[in-house]
Formats: structure tokens, sequence, C-alpha cells
């Protein structure tokens, strides 16, 4: 019986040798990769050592937005917070200003190429700068978590839809990989762009949250869509412009990297900008425009106007009958 078991015994042993290689493999070319081509001079900042505490709190992060949240907010009223959020925006539009001036005084307003940028690893005062402010943006990419906490606690779930989710859960996760290991060069520009739009969308933000007054002039939601629209066009097209010619040798695995997030973001966005906009004509006699902050504002003028003509026409009619 012992030899008829022998076979078997050979087997499990080999393929136990078999996973034990695989997992020595991974954790050397793990270690490896953060101890070896990490940047040293992020590693060491808040968050940087590993992706581990980032996963985390994006995981965390969907938990909360979407389970946790509307359990608690169950059987709770909805929370008025107008001014907290135009406090917020207006933070957001600052920080989101800040970076921008930061990331361009520091590469892409001073020095840097746009065709092909290397990312410069010294420590000289320019380098430093453009890794700090790298940093930040990574940061920056928790603080916009409060959009979607304040769609939870106003029980406004119908905002917290699968794009908004993805882009703000991911975006963390994205972003550190390229602080942790491309502090500057090339794909910096991500966040150049994205900072100067989110300076342009909170400032809209702010502005709806403050009430009616204001809300009447806010007619340029859709063109601001379109404008996240062309960031990303803009975003994959500098990234994948590397594949034809690199001539700074750039590393083709975050020019896929960023330029894979450009186009899922366009494709996301894009689907966003057909469902909010592109109504019949039937739908366009009530025209509704709803921002981020649930802020609705109704014209039901062109409705008025057929219904005006109509009455006139019956009272017309009326008297010839």
């Amino acid at each position: 019986m012992f030899k008829c078991l022998m076979p078997l015994l050979r087997v499990c042993i080999e393929i136990g040798v078999f996973r034990m290689n695989i997992a020595n493999i991974v954790s050397a070319t793990w270690y490896d990769l953060m101890e070896n081509k990490a940047d040293p001079r992020t590693k060491d900042w808040f968050l940087m050592s590993s992706p581990l505490p980032t996963v985390i709190i994006c995981l965390t992060y969907v938990y909360i937005v979407k389970y946790l949240g509307p359990s608690l907010m169950n059987n709770r009223k909805p929370f008025e917070l107008r001014k907290l959020i135009v406090f917020y925006n207006l933070l957001q539009v600052l920080l989101s200003a800040w970076l921008f001036w930061g990331l361009g005084m520091s590469g892409w307003f001073t020095n840097y190429s746009y065709r092909c940028q290397p990312v410069d690893k010294s420590y000289s005062p320019q380098a430093l700068k453009m890794a700090y402010f790298s940093w930040w943006y990574y940061f920056s990419k928790f603080t916009e978590f409060f959009d979607t906490f304040f769609f939870v606690l106003r029980k406004r779930y119908d905002q917290v839809s699968t794009l908004h989710v993805i882009h703000h859960g991911i975006m963390p996760f994205s972003v550190w990989w390229g602080v942790a290991f491309m502090p500057g060069g090339h794909s910096t520009f991500f966040g150049l762009l994205n900072t100067f739009v989110h300076i342009i969308m909170y400032t809209y933000y702010m502005l709806a949250a403050m009430g009616p007054q204001v809300q009447k002039y806010l007619w340029w939601k859709k063109y601001l869509t379109m404008l996240q629209m062309v960031q990303f066009v803009g975003i994959f097209s500098h990234c994948f412009q590397l594949i034809f010619h690199n001539p700074c040798n750039f590393s083709y695995i975050f020019v896929w990297w960023i330029g894979g997030h450009g186009v899922l973001f366009l494709f996301l966005f894009s689907n966003f900008y057909k469902q909010a906009y592109k109504t019949s004509k039937k739908e366009n006699t009530r025209k509704v425009l709803v921002d981020d902050n649930d802020n609705v504002i109704e014209w039901n003028k062109t409705f008025e106007k057929k219904k005006d003509s109509i009455t006139q026409m019956n009272k017309a009619l009326a008297k010839h009958l």
C-alpha cells in the first residue's frame, strides 16, 4: 500500500517545492523592486514605504461610500452641509492652484521638454522640488474622497456612481507608483493637466453650493465635462507619443500605465457625457441642470411658451366656431 502511495507523495512534494520556488522568486523580485528600483529620495516619506497602506485606504473608502455610509445613514435625515461644502471646495481650489504652480515652476514652465522628459533623480533643488510637489499631488487624491463622503451624508446616493467611485478610488493607488519610482519627468504632465482642470472644477462646485442666486449662472457644466475629456486625450497623447520615438529613454511601463489611465477615464467620462447631455428632443422641453453638489435648477420656459401658444390657438378657434 505504501508503495502505491509513493508516486502520489512524490507529486505532492514536487508541487510543494514548485510553489515554494515561485514564492521565493516573487518575494525576491518584490524586495529588489522596493529596495533597489524605488526612488531613494521619496521611499521614506509618509505612506511611501509600501503600496499596502494606500491600497487599504482606497478599499476602505469604497467600503464606506458603498456600504457602511449608506447603512449608517439609513434611519437618519440628510445633513445640511452647504457652508462646509463651500469651504471645502474653496480649499480644493487653492490646493489645486498651488499644485499647478508648483509642478509648472518645477519644470513644465521652465526647462522641461514636452516631447520627452527624463526623470532627474538627483538631489538638486529643482529635482527635489518636483518630487515634493509630486508627493503633494498624490496626497491631494485622498482629500478628494470628501466629495463622496458629502454625498453619502446628504443621502445623495445617485451621485455615488460607478464612474465617481472608480475615479476617486483608483487614483491614489495609481499616483503612488509614480511618486515611488518616477517623481518627476514626463509622467508629471498628468498632474499638471489634472490640477489645472481641478481649479475650474472645484470653482464650479463652490459656486454651485452657494445657492440658487448663483446657480442660474452655471450654464457651463456641460463644457466642464468636455474639458475633463480633453484633459484625458491630452494625457494619453502625451504619453503614447513615446511609443514611436523615445529619445530620453523614459520607462515604457509608465508610458502604458499613465496612457492606459487616460484611455480608461476618457471612456468612462464620455459614457457619462452621453447619458447626461445627449437627451431626446422631447426631454429638451424641460431643461434641467444638475451639478455634482446636487443643486438643481429647472427651466420650463420652452414648455410654458408652447402651452401659451396652444391656449391662444384654442381661443382663436373658439371664436370662429
